[in-house]
């Protein structure tokens, strides 16, 4: 069985998205995976809730003095469940690159812009301002450069005449969870690569 891990800082809507996909197409039995945990860095994440069945962990970020500390008790918590794939869902922490390297290859995470172009935060205001015709989102792997590594899939939306950086982002965010879960099941069908 292949085991995936995903982490949250906040809501986990795209974390509930996944596990509702895992459950709907019944991973388990057609693709030998399953969501094994979610684990958030925040003990208080609304997305704890919405684990659906699935095992929740926190380790909580302020419990430590460095980042490096944190990110190996974060790494501690994840081996636990022998993870083939490790799945960033809004969790808003910058790794550092020993953890990276440590799963390098089995690490995703999906940012809210076509990248390369809006790295970072406040990528929807930052198309607005901008004049972009198009936003949308991209699955990658994860690599020490932040918001960088190889390209997985990326989705396209319009921005619309009059839309603020709320209302694009909640398009954006719908598509999020379809294509994220999609994502992940065509990598553990593909043998991860």
């Amino acid at each position: 069985m292949k085991n995936i891990v995903i982490l949250i800082s906040g809501s986990g809507s795209n974390m509930a998205a996944i596990v509702q996909a895992a459950q709907r197409e019944h991973w388990s039995e057609r693709l030998g995976a399953r969501v094994a945990a979610v684990i958030s860095n925040q003990a208080h994440a609304a997305g704890l809730s919405q684990a659906q069945g699935v095992a929740t962990q926190v380790v909580d970020h302020k419990a430590f003095a460095t980042r490096e500390a944190f990110d190996a008790a974060l790494a501690q918590a994840i081996d636990g469940y022998a993870p083939s794939l490790v799945v960033l869902a809004g969790f808003m922490r910058i790794l550092t690159p020993a953890f990276v390297r440590h799963y390098e290859g089995r690490l995703i995470n999906i940012h809210p812009s076509l990248l390369p172009a809006f790295t970072g935060l406040n990528t929807h205001q930052r198309a607005l301002d901008a004049g972009c015709k198009v936003a949308g989102a991209t699955v990658h792997r994860v690599t020490a450069e932040l918001d960088h590594g190889e390209i997985l899939a990326q989705f396209v939306v319009p921005v619309l005449a009059g839309d603020s950086a709320q209302t694009l982002a909640a398009r954006v965010l719908s598509q999020e969870h379809i294509a994220y879960p999609q994502v992940i099941a065509h990598l553990v069908r593909a043998g991860l690569n």
